[in-house]
């Protein structure tokens, strides 16, 4: 593989890249303006004795913004959103995924309750007065049981492109690409398949993802970060689990809105939506035409205004040619 500025080959097939070095990239795909690397870290919370969560802190200030990523990604996913917003916030790596130690569920737990029960403990510690707590997809409904659980530290709720509506039908086509081979020969083998899943993005943004999201292995081959056995959707008795959070929507109290793309590739449906707002009268609901499931990706910038807008903060980044 030839050298790229998102990622260096070292001649022999393996491939190298600094996980902070990528902003700029980032900035130049979706034109928001960029004066210069942004002050970030990444850091560690003990969970467990045994168990520590990994996340991105953005910013020197207390964080503003809580973001929780889909199943299947990681902290870099909201990198876009970041620099757009500006402001600081904390990214987490949720269990079982990205730099994070693997969840451990109690018997009879839900698994968003257990991933809610981690995220809380880092939460307290790392952005105990955040304004918003942003999830989307699996972290959207691991935000759910957060806002149940722990109100204090959820002050408003952004849902991106899930309720507790989820079903088979409707993430058919992110659980088969989620669950497709365990593993690939090439950086290329995996690329052309990212491509497949996601035509309406760009390549470099998917090759950023990728590079942030899987390992290269001793013998050059690739595997996705997260723990496959962790996959969201995974099977029935998950669906049924998933559906009961549409009680613990009941408990919620403070400000909530619903980001949901409206590409055949989100996973909310009319039905979801008239649910949501059935139960949460007051909900803000929020269409991105251009966008799928993933609308941190397909439409970053707008989302971080809607975002900045919801939290009643200072508005984007300009973007170039503003």
């Amino acid at each position: 593989m030839s050298e790229r500025s998102d990622g260096t080959s070292d001649g022999s097939g393996r491939i190298t890249y600094d996980e902070l070095a990528l902003f700029a990239d980032n900035a130049a795909d979706y034109g928001v303006a960029y004066d210069g690397p942004p002050e970030v870290r990444r850091v560690e919370v003990d969970v467990a004795p045994d168990r520590r969560l990994s996340a991105l802190l953005w910013g020197t200030t207390p964080p503003e913004f809580v973001l929780i990523h889909g199943g299947a990604q990681n902290a870099h996913t909201w990198d876009t959103v970041a620099l757009a917003l500006g402001r600081p916030l904390v990214a987490f790596d949720l269990p079982s995924h990205g730099h994070s130690d693997t969840i451990t569920i109690q018997p009879g737990e839900r698994r968003t309750a257990a991933l809610a029960r981690d995220v809380a403990i880092a939460i307290g510690r790392l952005a105990p007065m955040a304004g918003v707590v942003v999830g989307m997809s699996l972290g959207g409904l691991t935000s759910i049981e957060l806002a149940a659980s722990h109100p204090e530290l959820v002050r408003r709720l952004a849902l991106v492109d899930i309720t507790p509506g989820v079903n088979h039908e409707k993430a058919k086509a992110i659980a088969d690409f989620v669950r497709g081979p365990a593993t690939f020969a090439s950086f290329d083998e995996l690329l052309a398949r990212t491509v497949q899943h996601n035509p309406t993005r760009s390549e470099s943004s998917l090759r950023r993802g990728i590079l942030h999201n899987a390992i290269q292995l001793d013998d050059g081959s690739w595997r996705w970060r997260h723990r496959r056995h962790d996959e969201a959707f995974a099977d029935d008795a998950e669906i049924d689990a998933t559906a009961q959070l549409w009680e613990a929507v009941d408990r919620i109290t403070m400000p909530v809105m619903l980001v949901r793309g409206m590409r055949p590739q989100s996973v909310v449906d009319d039905e979801d939506e008239a649910e949501l707002r059935r139960r949460v009268p007051g909900a803000r609901i929020e269409h991105f035409a251009d966008a799928g499931h993933s609308v941190q990706g397909d439409m970053p910038v707008e989302l971080a205004a809607v975002l900045a807008d919801f939290a009643g903060v200072a508005g984007v980044a300009a973007t170039e040619g503003s």
